[in-house]
């Protein structure tokens, strides 16, 4: 009798075998934090943007899409931006950009890990039944894993997309996950004076408490969503 694979030694043949996978899982995991020094570095870029006409929204929309879809920046520091440099008129733009983000990541994630499911299922069949059982129903584990202050945007649309979860599901329930966390870096920018001490507002105990809380809502929230799969 052969001894079964772990699931982190499959995950680990799994990326040997897919180098484009892996260099996908390492641009989601440190691209964002490269584009959010960029940004502090250079925030006189967005400044010097103005959203005075159509086409001016329409290219925000894209360009935020583009920016987010392909990780270039993580959603929290552009949502501060947005609030700061745009307000109230830049929200719109943002969230159809964040809608779009969506879609480009997941698509992203789904052509770059394709074979994930199909290996698992080979080398694990045990544990791929338990993981189809527990997303049978997978709209309370999209948002809490939206909802969780410590999982990027960029690598739960890759999470998403290897688990071959539905587009429109992520959607539906990951939007509403993200809103508490896009609407207090938003809020933040708008009320600061500058971009550079919204930053640092970010980092105020107040914001902290409020994101230990999403971490709490999010820990409980998935906990209770795979202990409730099991039966």
């Amino acid at each position: 009798m052969t001894k079964k694979a772990s699931i982190f030694k499959t995950i680990a043949t799994y990326l040997r075998a897919h180098p484009k996978a892996t260099l996908g899982w390492i641009w989601v995991l440190v691209m964002p934090g490269i584009g959010s020094l960029f940004l502090l570095a250079n925030h006189g870029i967005p400044e010097s943007f103005q959203l005075r006409q159509v086409q001016d929204h329409l290219v925000f929309t894209v360009a935020t899409a583009f920016l987010l879809g392909f990780a270039f920046l993580p959603t929290t520091l552009t949502a501060l931006a947005t609030g700061f440099f745009f307000g109230w008129i830049g929200f719109p733009g943002f969230f159809l950009g964040y809608l779009l983000a969506n879609v480009i990541g997941y698509t992203l994630g789904k052509v770059l890990n394709a074979d994930f499911l199909p290996l698992l299922s080979m080398q694990r069949p045990d544990f791929n039944q338990q993981l189809e059982r527990r997303l049978q129903r997978p709209e309370s584990l999209i948002f809490f894993i939206r909802i969780s202050p410590v999982v990027p945007f960029a690598i739960s649309n890759f999470l998403f997309a290897s688990l071959k979860i539905e587009l429109k599901n992520v959607l539906i329930y990951g939007i509403p996950g993200m809103l508490p966390r896009t609407l207090l870096a938003f809020g933040t920018g708008l009320l600061a004076s500058s971009f550079l001490d919204a930053k640092k507002a970010m980092n105020d105990p107040v914001q902290w408490i409020i994101l230990g809380m999403l971490f709490f809502i999010s820990f409980w929230g998935i906990y209770r969503n795979l202990k409730t799969s099991r039966t």
